[in-house]
């Protein structure tokens, strides 16, 4: 079976993974290779299902427990299973409560543990929650490393086509370039920072509790950090708003001091692609098997939801599927 996959982000580059697992011949279609159209190059890469049940159905957190062990699979070593830490100003402690309420597969943390587990934090805390379960990935390295190791096994990797009638199917991944095209699909921005000070040493991803957003701040190694990110109603693809650049700063500040000198390296901005539930969805429309909607669950869910699409694909080869 020959398919033929369009847009090379997180979702497409997973479906095209699980499309070799089952001897398929793969073509990926994608006109910006360097991935700098793509949302999932401005992801925190959280593999946190716990945590995004706060503020997300049960079927997010369910479906992304076994994202872990599938990046694991995919490309051994580049899950760092280090948990996620959750903290709140003094003044914010009952949001902290709050949380705990809405999620579980977590443990209350005193100030004389948060400092043993994350010694740039020591003293700056009183309590925290601490989800030793989660992971974290650094997108941008995964993303280069599992297409290369899909070239190695024979995919094809290309910036445009003329014609799809030659290929047994097709699958759509991309993202928000379909608003408007798929029902109900509807674009949210989110905006992050890139800063590097050799003064903070993080082992996880630390979430502050913010009134409007969560913040999360994400090492990357060597100084460098992510710190992410706004979710705001609008498909307005511009660069970062001033608003949302200084409240991030702040935030940062909030976790340690230092993130005041540190250098901002890049800001970014981008629109996630959403269905009214933030839940995404497989459907096959016309032709074409689509894969969209992973709103803020990109990497957390993409592997999952990759198997499903391809599921689909398949059951049309099947007995009672409709083969071409």
């Amino acid at each position: 079976m020959h398919v033929l996959v369009k847009g090379a982000g997180v979702a497409g580059l997973t479906v095209a993974h699980e499309l070799t697992l089952r001897s398929a011949d793969v073509t990926v279609m994608d006109p910006n290779p360097d991935f700098g159209q793509a949302a999932s190059w401005l992801a925190g890469g959280m593999l946190a299902p716990w945590c995004e049940r706060e503020g997300a159905d049960e079927a997010v957190s369910l479906r992304g427990r076994g994202a872990i062990d599938r990046w694991d699979m995919m490309l051994p070593g580049e899950v760092h299973r280090n948990g996620t830490l959750v903290v709140a100003p003094a003044r914010d402690q009952g949001e902290l409560d709050r949380f705990a309420s809405r999620t579980s597969g977590h443990e209350w943390l005193g100030e004389e543990q948060i400092g043993p587990l994350e010694p740039a934090l020591a003293g700056r805390f009183r309590r925290a929650l601490f989800f030793p379960l989660e992971g974290h990935l650094d997108p941008r390295r995964v993303l280069g490393l599992l297409r290369e190791k899909l070239a190695a096994r024979g995919v094809a990797f290309i910036g445009q086509v003329a014609e799809t009638t030659g290929y047994d199917d097709i699958v759509d991944c991309t993202g928000a370039a379909r608003i408007g095209q798929t029902s109900g699909l509807r674009g949210v921005r989110g905006e992050m920072l890139y800063l590097h000070t050799p003064e903070v040493g993080l082992a996880r991803p630390v979430r502050l509790l913010h009134p409007r957003f969560p913040v999360y701040i994400v090492p990357r190694g060597s100084g460098l950090f992510m710190v992410g990110a706004t979710m705001i109603e609008t498909e307005f693809a511009g660069p970062i708003s001033a608003r949302s650049m200084m409240e991030l700063l702040n935030a940062a500040y909030a976790v340690h001091p230092a993130f005041a000198d540190a250098t901002v390296i890049e800001t970014g901005a981008g629109i996630r692609p959403a269905f009214a539930d933030n839940f995404p969805r497989v459907t096959r429309e016309a032709e074409a098997v689509v894969l969209n909607g992973l709103y803020r669950h990109g990497f957390l869910l993409a592997p999952t939801m990759a198997q499903e699409a391809v599921d689909l694909v398949f059951s049309r080869t099947e007995p009672g599927g409709n083969c071409r």
